[in-house]
């Protein structure tokens, strides 16, 4: 066998198992599936082993296939680190970040100067994530994520355990608001579904009273509603530590609701040094 594969068939490869898909990767190359799989083909005749399971909703990778994608993945990382060293047009490396535009706003902007300041060299371009649950699928290096338990290796960056808040101003208004029962006949505001606030008061043996509260699809659109002094929302505190930390929002109860959810962060299968950097930095501002 001879010492390196063919070269050409390895940029198709690679995308094919990044996406686990023949079609997506067909499209981020610019080429055809038939030629993407015609790649593959090659490349799994030169190695005498298959790299994927073909299926019929798809492909899926073989151990080997997996064992070598990651070779490959890491050998392209180094490659284009060492592009970025020597090219004298990349004076910025690139970094991208998908993330949800509330983890932007109230937790991510206000700690990436200090990002910046350290590392002036790289730059971080955010993209909304479109439902993705890997970074793969919006072109990002690094995916922050909100849910349960990921589909694939992560690691939590934050809770995202909710607690009843308000503005200041409101609790002066309507105030005081002590216990649930204070809580469940004040002006409640709601997150895409009046769910988080039915399991909350669940958990006193309380229903959710009934009427007309809005529904944000949102949740910028929350956060605002409950800045302007509207009404007590549902939120994930670990987001909003600074707006309570000045006093502009108040905490009325230390008892959660989504307590099984986390926001999670999950890096390219072959992340490059800058990426790296950018994650350790993510670790430590969360452990702030």
């Amino acid at each position: 066998m001879k010492d390196i594969p063919p070269l050409s068939h390895i940029p198709a490869f690679e995308a094919a198992a990044r996406f686990e898909s023949f079609i997506r990767a067909a499209k981020a190359l610019g080429i055809t599936s038939t030629a993407v799989s015609q790649h593959v083909r090659a490349l799994e005749n030169w190695l005498g082993t298959p790299l994927f399971v073909r299926k019929a909703r798809g492909v899926q990778l073989t151990r080997e296939g997996r064992e070598f994608a990651d070779s490959c993945q890491n050998a392209l990382r180094e490659i284009r680190d060492g592009a970025e060293r020597v090219s004298p047009q990349n004076t910025k490396r690139k970094v991208g970040l998908a993330c949800q535009p509330s983890v932007v706003s109230l937790w991510l902007t206000s700690r990436l100067p200090d990002f910046m300041e350290r590392h002036p060299e790289i730059q971080v371009s955010i993209v909304y994530p479109f439902g993705a649950t890997t970074p793969e699928e919006v072109g990002a290096d690094l995916l922050i994520r909100h849910g349960t338990t990921p589909d694939r290796t992560a690691e939590k960056l934050l809770s995202a355990a909710t607690r009843p808040t308000c503005a200041k101003s409101y609790l002066e208004k309507a105030g005081p608001l002590d216990g649930p029962v204070a809580i469940r006949d004040a002006r409640l505001l709601h997150d895409e579904t009046e769910d988080a606030w039915r399991l909350w008061f669940r958990q006193y043996g309380l229903e959710l009273p009934g009427g007309n509260a809005p529904v944000f699809g949102d949740f910028n659109l929350l956060i605002s509603s409950i800045q302007a002094g509207h009404g007590i929302g549902l939120c994930p505190t670990a987001l909003i530590e600074s707006d309570i930390a000045s006093g502009n929002l108040v905490v009325l109860s230390e008892d959660a609701a989504d307590t099984d959810k986390y926001y999670w962060l999950i890096g390219a299968h072959a992340l490059s040094s800058d990426a790296e950097l950018l994650r350790q930095w993510l670790r430590d501002q969360a452990s702030v």
